[in-house]
């Protein structure tokens, strides 16, 4: 397997370096099926809003480290593309461990489970019952792939 690996590196501006990277991400995601935003926040538990301020380079906010794993997973880049991204990561975030090291993942395959529900007058209790639900399938299939 193909492996990543990426040393820190910048005399630049901490600001510029993360919009660079969040500029080669914002790209790559363009480049994407449309839902690819959606597929990231459902997978992050966050409104697809956060996803959007994550991935424009005019916005500061950088792309928690904690994040990365799904985020590359769902977008499944390519080796080439998880390299140039990761590079530039690297290079905003020397602390990031020093030193990525990935490996490019063969994609799971995914469905979708369809629940009827009814709509509730509130939309912050819809979303928060729709979240738990979410939630809970998670850390059940978790659990469930865990003991194999």
């Amino acid at each position: 397997m193909d492996k990543v690996i990426v040393e820190p590196a910048a005399d630049r501006l901490k600001e510029d370096l993360v919009a660079e990277y969040k500029g080669i991400l914002q790209r790559l995601i363009n480049l994407r099926p449309s839902g690819t935003r959606m597929k990231i926040a459902q997978a992050l538990n966050k409104n697809k809003s956060f996803v959007s301020q994550i991935t424009n380079p005019s916005y500061s906010t950088p792309v928690p480290a904690k994040h990365l794993s799904a985020i590359l997973d769902i977008c499944r880049f390519s080796f080439k593309e998880r390299e140039t991204f990761l590079k530039a990561y690297t290079a905003a975030h020397p602390n990031y461990h020093y030193r990525v090291e990935t490996t490019v993942k063969t994609p799971v395959k995914h469905h979708q489970l369809i629940i009827e529900m009814p709509m509730l007058k509130d939309q912050a209790e819809q979303r928060k019952i729709e979240d738990m639900i979410r939630s809970f399938a998670r850390q059940l299939f978790e659990l469930v792939l865990a003991k194999k």
